[in-house]
Parts: C-alpha cells; structure tokens; sequence
C-alpha cells in the first residue's frame, strides 16, 4: 500500500509518518502538521488530469482541482516515443488513455524531487515505463519500485531530446532540451532548475522558491553555462510560463544580473 503527501502529491510507503521532501528547508509542511490522501480520496473528490496542446508535439498535463504543487507536465512527442516531464500528484485510466493516445511513452523523468509526484503509478498506468532520476538524488524516493533507474550527467534520450543534470535546486536537478521545439529553434523545459519571472523578459534561480533562500553566485553561472551547451529560443518552467523567444540569452543576462547582486558587485545601487 501506499499513500501520496497532501502537500508535494508525492508517493510514499504506507510506512511513512512525514514526507522528507516537504520537511526539507526547500520546502514547507503545512502548520496543522503533516497530511496525506489517498487516489481513492482524489478520485472521489472529483480530480482529473487535463491534457490540452501548448504547441505542435508539445502538451501540458494539469490536475484539476490543483493538488499538491500545481505544477504543469509536459509530454514531448517525436517519432520516435515521447516523454513524460514532470509527472503530476493525479492519475487515472482516463489519463493514462489521453496520454497514450499521444504515442508511446519511452520514459517519465522528473526535473527534482519535488516533482517526482505519483511516478511510480504513473509508470505502471503506461505499461512499466522507465522512471529516470538523478542519482544524486535518488536518497529522495519514498516509494522504491525496480521501474525507476538512476541516471547522471547527460542522456541523449530520444533523437533531438536530451535530459540533462544541471544542479542548483537540487544536486540533480535537470532541465530537457527539444531541438524540434519551437519551429525547430529549440525549447527547453527548466522546471525549477531556471524559473520564469512574472515580467516574462527574465528568469531567476533559487534553492528554495518558497522559503527564499537564494543560491551562490558560483552554483548560478555554473547552471547558466551548463544551459549554455544548447541552442533555444523557448523555455517552459514547471508552471505553466513561458519565456516565448530569445530565451537562450535572457537566462545568460539574468544570471549575469543575479550573480551581480548576490556577490555584492551592485551594492552601490542600493
């Protein structure tokens, strides 16, 4: 048996009594303590996993009424399989249908923790697809399963996409590299790794979004070369936002500007 954190919609044993992700500083437990739910309970209370079309060969996943983190899936589809980016805390048969009606599912992998939400059920909905995780970050998984497999670095996963580990939030936190996305200009899907800003002309990197805590210069510019190895006009966080073009050189400036203040460079401008 297993049951899902009301908070991050991660899977865990039935064994578990708190969930280590949202105890973490990166993360939050609610003030009246730790709860769960169960797909059952989801079910009944009315959840479902919308699939809609965010551009050609590129669909978004959310569940709807928001559970857990809120964050939005993307399913990349080639002729060659497709991939599951960042499960959701939600699944049933109707949405295990949607999605393979889209192509075969070749991998699910998670950008981070935070994100690995119901990967398991996820991947037995699919057929016993494999799960990908960081290897730094497997200590993190709180319900083991043979389908999930560590992986470290960079995977040229299916031709023109590409998971790669670039660290920061996460020791393995990752972000996807879609050569044929965005008219063939390329996309990449950052998660958290990089997150979009509200003005939609930049972008920031934290270690933990809620709770404020910013991260080193050193580890910044490390992400943004990292990033620097591909070719994008796009990029998609993990909510649903977008930076739609010149995307490539907004995260070099934004680092630039980051790494500017965090190091004290521009303290003269306060």
């Amino acid at each position: 048996m297993w049951k899902i954190c009301s908070t991050c919609a991660v899977e865990h044993e039935e064994s578990a009594t708190i969930c280590r992700i949202c105890a973490d500083d990166r993360q939050w437990v609610p003030a009246e303590g730790q709860l769960w739910s169960t797909l059952d309970e989801l079910a009944a209370s009315g959840h479902r996993v919308e699939v809609r079309e965010i551009e050609p060969d590129l669909f978004g996943l959310t569940v709807e009424p928001e559970f857990g983190i809120g964050q939005q899936s993307h399913l990349v589809r080639t002729p060659a399989g497709n991939l599951l980016w960042d499960v959701q805390g939600y699944v049933d048969e109707e949405a295990a249908r949607r999605v393979l009606a889209l192509g075969e599912v070749v991998a699910i992998a998670p950008s981070h923790p935070h994100h690995f939400g119901l990967q398991v059920e996820w991947s037995k909905a699919l057929g016993g697809v494999p799960v990908l995780v960081a290897e730094s970050d497997m200590e993190w998984i709180a319900r083991p399963d043979p389908v999930i497999r560590p992986w470290s670095g960079r995977l040229d996963l299916l031709p023109g996409v590409t998971l790669r580990q670039v660290g920061g939030h996460f020791p393995g936190s990752g972000a996807v590299h879609w050569s044929a996305g965005a008219g063939g200009k390329g996309v990449l899907f950052s998660a958290d790794t990089i997150h979009t800003n509200p003005d939609r002309k930049s972008v920031t990197f934290m270690r933990s979004y809620p709770n404020r805590i910013p991260l080193s210069a050193a580890v910044v510019d490390r992400i943004a070369k990292t990033i620097g190895e591909f070719e994008f006009d796009r990029l998609y966080d993990n909510f649903g936002h977008a930076i739609d073009t010149d995307a490539d050189a907004i995260v070099r400036r934004s680092a630039d500007r980051y790494i500017g203040w965090v190091s004290g460079e521009f303290d003269h401008l306060t």
